[in-house]
């Protein structure tokens, strides 16, 4: 049964236009072609990236974070309740007014101290500004860098200034060897982003981060093995052009330059909304869309490349919604914060606090009461 759907999926029809094969794809006259075990590399690869990315957090987004002088702020932490922590485990870490007289009952703590208990608590698991600083330093580096390859890549092919040539010859295109690192670096690093989504700092866009790698690591391996590899560095050259910005604009948010990160963020909205928002459908899609039917009827691999192409415009006019959005706060000063942002809660004194606050002259277990209050506007 494995081999009879093995055999179907790679069905020369699906995949290839008319009159064509997998046979006049392989090795022969000099050519060389993309093949799908190629992509095997991608998976030890993407462990060699959280290897890399693990070492340059320690050796030297650490180091400039300190240079930079990011701080965290210090937390007050949640007393030990094995009642309340089985409850903020199992159930939800956002109880009703209902589950905190019930729990007031079987932990013996008054409805205000569960209601802090749970805001310390809350405030435990959210990233540092160190560890947002961290993964942002990575992914600028990785990014700038992709961009500057991408850039090298494609600067003598004709298809980088023509995109019509993008179709010339196709699908019977020779692979370059800069395009199979080009190709293996990228489908590596989104590999490692993906396996590292669950520990990496969580937004309120998570979910559409999943579909944007997933459909990105699909789009990438559909493209390498029916050889729409020209077409696919130019969508990722195109994606590259403005992560560097947005990153770097946060790091420069969590290190208090605050006038210079919403300058930059700018400068990002801007190039976000030509390359992904102008260039990519004028371009890239219309390039993918109109002109194959030109040399090969349709077939379910053409439709296949654009619907994946649309699922990722479709997130790119979202994520523009917001980037809009912030940018007109930034420029009429009325940003308060990211709304993709996980800010601390703050923990206000109650009445018993307060009464031991005024005989020691601070707030439980000696510290002052901090409230992470920070506008990161780029986070």
């Amino acid at each position: 049964m494995l081999q009879t759907f093995y055999d179907y999926f790679w069905w020369h029809r699906l995949w290839l236009p008319v009159n064509l094969t997998w046979a006049d794809l392989e090795d022969k006259e000099g050519r060389v072609y993309a093949k799908a075990s190629d992509l095997y590399v991608t998976i030890p690869l993407a462990f060699v990236f959280l290897i890399i990315r693990y070492v340059f957090e320690i050796s030297a987004a650490g180091p400039l974070a300190h240079l930079l002088g990011v701080k965290d702020k210090v937390r007050l932490k949640a007393a030990p309740s094995p009642v309340l922590e089985k409850f903020y485990s199992c159930s939800t870490k956002l109880p009703r007014q209902i589950d905190l007289e019930n729990l007031s009952k079987a932990s013996r703590l008054t409805v205000r101290q569960v209601e802090r208990w749970f805001r310390r608590r809350r405030n435990q698991d959210r990233p540092s500004l160190q560890k947002k600083f961290r993964e942002a330093s990575w992914r600028f580096t990785f990014y700038l860098i992709a961009f500057i390859a991408g850039i090298a890549v494609l600067i003598d092919k004709p298809w980088f200034y023509d995109v019509s040539e993008v179709w010339n010859g196709f699908p019977k295109q020779t692979m370059l060897p800069s395009q199979y690192w080009y190709y293996m670096i990228e489908l590596g690093f989104y590999w490692s982003l993906l396996f590292r989504v669950a520990f990496d700092v969580k937004r309120k866009d998570f979910k559409e981060q999943i579909i944007h790698h997933v459909a990105t690591i699909i789009l990438i391996s559909f493209s390498w093995c029916a050889n729409y590899i020209r077409v696919g560095t130019l969508v990722m050259v195109l994606h590259d052009a403005s992560d560097y910005f947005l990153e770097s604009a946060k790091m420069f948010n969590y290190a208090g330059w605050k006038e210079t990160g919403n300058a930059i963020f700018i400068v990002f909205a801007l190039v976000f909304i030509i390359t992904r928002i102008i260039l990519l459908p004028f371009w890239i899609l219309h390039c993918t869309w109109v002109y194959p039917v030109e040399i090969y009827p349709p077939f379910f691999g053409y439709y296949f490349f654009n619907v994946m192409l649309w699922v990722l415009q479709c997130l790119h006019l979202f994520w523009a919604y917001l980037i809009l959005g912030m940018a007109h706060k930034f420029i009429t000063g009325k940003l308060e914060q990211d709304d993709r942002s996980d800010h601390d809660e703050t923990d206000l004194p109650d009445e018993d606090e307060e009464d031991e606050s005024t005989k020691n002259g601070t707030i439980s277990n000696g510290h002052s009461v901090q409230n992470n209050n920070h506008h990161h506007k780029a986070d």
